[in-house]
């Protein structure tokens, strides 16, 4: 029996995946997840993406803050500031051990594939959680004062600077995952891209080399679930990119991103509208996921969908 592959990044996405962990074994799911986020910062390997997931799934993530690991304390970052330190990444004490032990394990020679599924095993998670590329792929948001690395853009800027465009630095000498395209060439039941943001999230994985090909051998089908709800976005700023690149923030427009690649589209209830009318195949949900009862059902769904697909 194959496995399905769920695509995805950011907190929209780990809130899917985190459903879809509760109704499918280890054996019949894994997550190929964004890197083009990571960066190096104070001397350390930061893996934003990887690390949202990871903490989502061992159900250690920080509610309050929305990103990083619960119960966390600040003595590090507070000192840092005393010195002139660069704060405007806020680590957290119990997170500032997850980078040492990444940036330790990758200068010993391990890869990013293998020191986070040693860092899973060690918190439990027992779903593969596979990052995109061992190798460097770095986000850059285009802007009119020029490129921005993306976590300058998202933390540092908080989304403020107009986008243009975006680039992927490195990504014509990436290669996809080894782990990813087993999962792919192995007997792959369904493709799932979560309510990520297209743009930043998932384009830099669908455009490793040779991976929309390996998507599209696989067989199976591909369905991606709608960030955008009522013309605007859930969390991050897709609806807010969106517009900046002249494009209409809805959904249909994200599924005319993800072109071809597509077997079908969800659709939330705010967006009903649409069913029928794209390109694709939908289907329709209750999509905003404020409980973890809200991302089982939609995981339901989604996996139904598929299903019905075959």
């Amino acid at each position: 029996m194959g496995r399905y592959l769920a695509i995805t990044g950011g907190v929209g996405g780990a809130k899917l995946a985190l459903g879809l962990a509760n109704i499918l074994e280890p054996r019949e799911l894994a997550f190929a997840v964004n890197t083009g986020d990571d960066f190096d910062h104070l001397g350390l390997h930061i893996s934003p993406d990887v690390d949202t997931l990871t903490y989502t799934l061992a159900e250690a993530s920080n509610t309050e803050t929305g990103w990083g690991r619960a119960d966390e304390s600040w003595r590090f970052i507070e000192t840092l500031a005393e010195f002139g330190g660069e704060t405007w990444f806020r680590l957290g004490d119990r997170d500032l051990a997850l980078h040492v032990t990444r940036t330790r394990a990758l200068a010993s020679g391990q890869t990013l594939t293998q020191v986070t599924a040693s860092i899973c095993q060690s918190l439990g998670i027992a779903h593969q959680v596979l990052p995109m590329s061992d190798d460097s792929v770095r986000t850059f948001v285009t802007t009119a004062t020029g490129p921005l690395a993306f976590q300058h853009y998202f933390v540092r800027d908080r989304c403020a600077p107009v986008v243009s465009g975006f680039e992927f630095r490195g990504i014509d000498q990436a290669a996809p995952s080894a782990a990813i395209l087993e999962v792919l060439a192995d007997d792959c039941r369904g493709v799932i891209i979560c309510p990520s943001n297209p743009f930043v999230s998932v384009d830099p994985i669908l455009n490793l080399p040779g991976m929309r090909d390996a998507l599209r051998a696989c067989g199976a089908p591909v369905v991606a679930v709608s960030p955008i709800v009522g013309g605007i976005a859930i969390k991050g700023p897709t609806a807010k990119m969106m517009a900046e690149l002249k494009v209409p923030s809805t959904a249909a427009q994200v599924a005319r991103h993800y072109g071809g690649l597509l077997d079908g589209f969800v659709l939330d209830e705010q967006d009903a509208d649409q069913h029928g009318q794209l390109e694709v195949k939908t289907c329709v949900a209750q999509s905003v996921m404020s409980s973890l009862a809200d991302r089982i059902a939609l995981a339901r769904v989604t996996v139904d969908f598929i299903e019905s697909l075959v």
